[in-house]
Parts: C-alpha cells; structure tokens; sequence
C-alpha cells in the first residue's frame, strides 16, 4: 500500500515540476531588429529587393502608400532560446509584409512597429516580443509603399 501511495505522489510531483514553465506569466522582451535581419533565417527567407524600415528610419521619398497593415506571428519556444523564438517570429511577420508587398507590387515596408496584444512599442532599432512557456508571439503594424 506504501508503495502505491509513493508512486502516485511521484507522479503527481513530477507532474507539477514539468508543468512550471507552462505556467509561467508572460513576460515582455525586446530584441535588436538588426541582429534579427542579420540572422540565417532572415538571409534565407527576406528577400533583398524588399526594403524594411521601423518607424523613426529614414526611409527617403516614397510613393503609392498603403494602409496599414498588420502581421501577428508566433513561434514555438520549444528547443530554442526566447531571442531565437523571437526572432523566428519577427521573421515571419516581415515575411508576411514581404508577400503583402508582392500583392500590393510594391518594394518597401516602411513605418514598422510592435503592437503585440494592443502594447504599442515604436523604436527605430528594436522590437517587443511577448514570451511565454511554449511560444513568442510577435505582432508588427507597417505600410508597404514604392521607392
């Protein structure tokens, strides 16, 4: 009977030991825009003739503006670092501005920022990134245009 009782304990201390980083509150971070440009992921899948600028980049006379659109991406943190999560996720929200800017035939995004879960964060150099215990979440509002 003891023995039982030991490994359901077990059990369900182990159970509650793995399950802490799920549980864990979401935190903010912020990451260099340029080490995320910089990465093999970006190299591989941005393309060089479309131009990214954040808000607050001079981006030199521009024409055909768009509305603004918006890009909410996530990645899984699983096997990753929070920055890696996060820039895979950045990646993928340009990527979406890159297919809009194909559909639009347009060249540039221009006037980028992070608007994850409606927090506004404008910065020329860096972008927020919302992590949890399993995923990073990363939501990017531009316009594309033509230079």
């Amino acid at each position: 009977m003891l023995s039982r009782f030991s490994l359901v304990f077990s059990a369900l201390v182990l159970v509650a030991l793995l399950s802490q980083p799920v549980c864990a509150a979401d935190q903010w971070m912020y990451f260099s825009v340029k080490d995320a440009l910089n990465s093999q992921l970006a190299k591989n899948k941005l393309d060089p003739g479309i131009s990214f600028y954040m808000k607050g980049q001079s981006h030199g006379n521009v024409q055909r503006v768009s509305r603004e659109y918006t890009a909410n991406k996530r990645a899984r943190k699983f096997g990753k670092t929070a920055e890696g999560a996060c820039q895979t996720a950045f990646v993928s929200a340009l990527m979406a501005f890159q297919q809009r800017a194909y559909k639009e035939q347009c060249n540039t995004a221009i006037d980028l920022y992070s608007v994850t879960k409606d927090k506004v964060f404008e910065s020329a150099d860096q972008y927020s990134c919302l992590v949890g215990g399993m995923m990073a979440n990363v939501a990017i509002r531009g316009k594309v245009a033509n230079k």
